[in-house]
């Protein structure tokens, strides 16, 4: 089933260069970006897009990665590209993720109580469309 499904590159991936050869892992698949856009997150935007851990104590952490600098926010398009997407980036924690993910050939290590695990992905249909929305109102 055709679905589309939010990407980010986070800013660790975007200091590191890593850009084209992310999007280049992305197309290799097959996959479609309908768009792109560079953004700088604000504590606000992160709030509404990290909701279920305002609150919890790696929080503050992750507000300070996610705005050490810009982001590439996508919307991308293709079969079944949510569940897909997650395979390709691997598991959360770099230092756990297959070789040949994006997180395990790419990722870094935890910094404080934050991993800095390069990229993000819907883990849903519906929170596809919710961050969707959310990065491109």
């Amino acid at each position: 089933m055709v679905e589309r499904t939010f990407m980010m590159i986070k800013p660790d991936g975007v200091s590191r260069g890593k850009i084209g050869e992310i999007i280049q892992r992305i197309e290799h698949k097959g996959y479609a970006i309908k768009a792109m856009k560079m953004v700088q997150p604000t504590p606000e935007l992160l709030a509404k897009h990290y909701a279920e851990h305002v609150g919890k104590s790696f929080y503050p952490s992750l507000v300070q990665y996610m705005t050490s600098g810009p982001v590439i926010a996508m919307i991308g398009e293709g079969t079944n590209i949510v569940s897909g997407w997650r395979t390709i980036m691997g598991t959360t924690n770099p230092t756990l993720a297959a070789p040949g993910t994006i997180r395990g050939d790419l990722g870094r290590e935890w910094e404080g109580e934050a991993v800095m695990n390069i990229v993000h992905g819907s883990d849903s249909v519906e929170a596809a469309e919710y961050e969707i929305k959310l990065w491109f109102a």
